[in-house]
């Protein structure tokens, strides 16, 4: 299954569509392989997606990047729940 967000939501940041698929993947916790296979494209590209949303977000990790879209953008934009299965006490 392909994620797609809003076209709002990538024109506000100038995230391409290929690059907010990617990041919806991240928040589902996907290897960069897992994503290059779900996308049927190289892990090369994944990376390069990737970088680029470091770069427009002003991120420095991954983590970083995915904390910060959850926090950055609504409910209603967001096309992937953004929760993470809780961890045992």
């Amino acid at each position: 299954m392909v994620l797609e967000a809003s076209p709002d939501v990538m024109a506000e940041q100038g995230f391409t569509p290929a690059e907010t698929t990617v990041i919806q993947l991240l928040l589902e916790g996907l290897s960069n392989r897992a994503i290059a296979s779900r996308l049927v494209v190289s892990i090369r590209t994944v990376e390069s997606h990737i970088s680029n949303a470091l770069d427009k977000s002003g991120c420095r990790s991954r983590l970083e990047l995915s904390m910060w879209w959850l926090n950055t953008h609504s409910e209603a934009t967001r096309t992937c729940s953004g929760k993470l299965p809780s961890m045992p006490a």
